[in-house]
C-alpha cells in the first residue's frame, strides 16, 4: 500500500443484527505463516539436499532472510508467483567463511542467522535496520561467547550492528535466557545439528514456549529429535540435541498465517459476524491459534470445517470483559487490546512485559493510542487494563510495528473516524493487508 494514511471504513451499523452471525460466513485468505517460513528456510540450510518450500511467505522478514541466505553462499531460488522457496542444503556447511549481512527489521532472521554464525568456522559481520538495533540480542551473544565465539560489537553492547568470529562449538552445555524472546532458544536448537556431540541448553524465563514447541516439531519433521527435560516444576527447563544428526531435504508445505488470521477472526466478535479463514485449522502448529480460545470466552463459536476454522460471533457483537493471560500469543495482545472498548466491562491483557522489547514498546503504544482515542486504561509493567467506551476520531501512530497497524485497524470498523498512519508498516509480514480487510469490508456489506 502506498497510501500513506488509510481511513478505515466504519461498517458495524451495516453488519450488525440479530441475524449476522447466520449469514453466509465471510471467507478470507491469508498468506503462509512467517514463523514458520523463516525456520523452514533455516532448517533447509542446514538440510543435506534440496528442499522445496510450497505455500511460503514473502514480505520484507523474509526476502531478508532469503537473501541472507544467498549472501552465504547457498544456491536457494524464490518465484513469488506460486510461492515456492527452493534452498540447497550442504548438511551444516557453510559456503562461505566470510560474508557481510543485512538482516534488515526481521527478528527471526537477526537470531537465527547469528546462532548459525556463531557456530559455524569464519568472519562474518551483521548489521540490522534502527528498529532492529533497538531490539535485544544480549541473551543470545551472551551464549554464543560461552561456547567460544568471539563477537565484537561495533555501537551498542548487546546490539547490533557485530562481527562474529566463529570457531565451532567449543561448549557443548549452554545457558539462554528467553524473558525478552523465545527466538534465542529457537535459534540455538536449529542450529546445534552442527555439533557432532550432544549439545545440553538450560533456560530461564519462560516466554514463548508454543514457538519452541513449533521449532522442536518442525526439527522433528526435518529429521532431528530433541529430548525435553523438565524442572522441579515440571516445565520444560533444558533441551537435549543428540549429535551426529542430520536434517534431511523434503518437500515441505508451509501453514496459513495463524498471526494474520487473528484480525479477521477478531471481526467475528467485533461484527458478531461469522468468518472462516482457508486452511486454518486447530492441528495447526501456530501459538497465536490460542487467541481463538480466548475469543471464544467473549462469546465466539468454533467450528473446524474442512475448508477451515469458522468463527461465529456473538449477537450484535456484545461480550464481555475478560482478564487473559497472553503470554503465550503476545503478537495478539494488540488485537485483544482493539476489542477492548466495545467490551461490556473492563478487560486486563496480562504477562506482555516483553512485547516493550519488540518493533516498539508496544505497551506504551497500546496505552498512548487508547488514550488519543479518549479510551481509559492502564499501563502497568507487564499487563493493561482497558475500560469500556466509544472511541473519538483520532489518528492511530503505528510506530513502523505492524501490529499496532494491523490490531488497531479494527476499532475503526466499529468507531467512525479512525485513521492508520503509515498503513505501509504492514509489508513486514502481510504486504497486502489492507487489500485483503477492504475485500472482507466489501463481502461483509453485500
Amino acid at each position: 500500500m502506498n497510501k500513506s494514511t488509510y481511513t478505515v471504513p466504519c461498517i458495524y451499523q451495516k453488519t450488525a443484527g440479530p441475524d449476522a452471525a447466520s449469514a453466509k460466513p465471510v471467507m478470507v485468505t491469508v498468506p503462509g505463516s512467517k514463523s514458520i517460513t523463516n525456520r523452514a528456510m533455516l532448517l533447509a540450510v542446514l538440510a543435506d539436499g534440496v528442499t522445496d518450500l510450497s505455500g511460503a511467505l514473502f514480505c520484507d522478514d523474509s526476502r531478508h532472510f532469503l537473501q541472507c541466505v544467498q549472501d552465504l553462499g547457498f544456491t536457494a531460488e524464490a518465484d513469488e508467483d506460486t510461492r515456492r522457496i527452493r534452498i540447497n542444503g550442504l548438511g551444516g556447511q557453510l559456503p562461505s567463511r566470510q560474508a557481510s549481512l543485512y538482516v534488515g527489521s526481521a527478528g527471526t532472521a537477526a537470531r537465527f542467522i547469528t546462532a548459525l554464525l556463531g557456530s559455524a568456522e569464519g568472519v562474518y559481520h551483521l548489521d540490522a535496520s534502527p528498529q532492529m538495533r533497538r531490539r535485544p540480542m544480549a541473551p543470545l551473544l551472551h551464549a554464543l561467547r560461552s561456547m567460544g565465539a568471539e563477537i565484537h560489537c561495533e555501537e551498542k553492547e548487546g546490539f547490533f550492528p557485530f562481527t562474529i568470529t566463529g570457531h565451532g562449538f567449543g561448549s557443548h552445555r549452554l545457558s539462554i535466557d528467553i524473558d525478552q524472546s523465545s527466538q534465542f532458544l529457537s535459534a540455538l536448537l536449529i542450529a546445534a545439528v552442527r555439533s557432532d556431540q550432544d549439545i545440553l541448553i538450560d533456560t530461564t524465563g519462560s516466554h514463548g514456549m508454543a514457538y519452541i514447541a513449533m521449532t522442536i516439531r518442525m526439527m522433528e519433521q526435518f529429521g532431528v529429535k530433541v529430548e525435553i527435560l523438565p524442572g522441579a516444576d515440571g516445565r520444560p527447563s533444558s533441551f537435549r540435541i543428540p549429535g551426529r544428526q542430520t536434517y534431511r531435504a523434503c518437500s515441505y508445505p508451509i501453514e496459513p498465517d495463524v498471526s494474520a488470521a487473528c484480525y479477521f477472526y477478531a471481526m467475528a466478535a467485533l461484527l458478531g459476524v461469522s468468518v472462516l479463514v482457508e486452511g486454518v485449522h486447530l492441528s495447526s502448529m501456530q501459538g497465536d491459534l490460542k487467541l481463538l480460545r480466548i475469543l471464544e470466552q467473549l462469546g465466539c463459536h468454533l467450528a473446524d470445517t474442512a475448508e477451515g476454522i469458522l468463527l461465529t460471533g456473538p449477537a450484535e457483537g456484545r461480550y464481555p470483559g475478560i482478564t487473559a493471560d497472553m503470554r503465550s500469543c503476545s503478537d495478539q495482545a494488540i488485537t485483544l487490546a482493539a476489542l477492548a472498548p466495545f467490551a461490556q466491562t473492563p478487560t486486563r491483557i496480562t504477562g506482555i512485559g516483553h512485547i516493550r522489547g519488540q518493533e516498539c514498546d508496544r505497551l506504551a503504544a497500546m496505552a498512548a493510542e487508547l488514550t488519543r482515542m479518549g479510551i481509559r486504561c492502564e499501563e502497568e509493567a507487564d499487563c493493561i487494563t482497558i475500560w469500556p467506551g466509544q472511541p473519538r476520531p483520532a489518528v492511530v501512530h503505528t510506530y513502523e510495528d505492524h501490529r499496532m497497524a494491523m490490531g488497531f485497524s479494527l476499532i475503526g470498523l466499529r468507531a467512525p473516524g479512525i485513521v492508520i498512519d503509515n498503513p505501509g508498516c504492514c509489508k513486514k509480514t502481510f504486504e497486502n493487508y489492507f487489500q485483503v480487510l477492504e475485500q472482507t469490508i466489501n463481502a461483509l456489506c453485500l
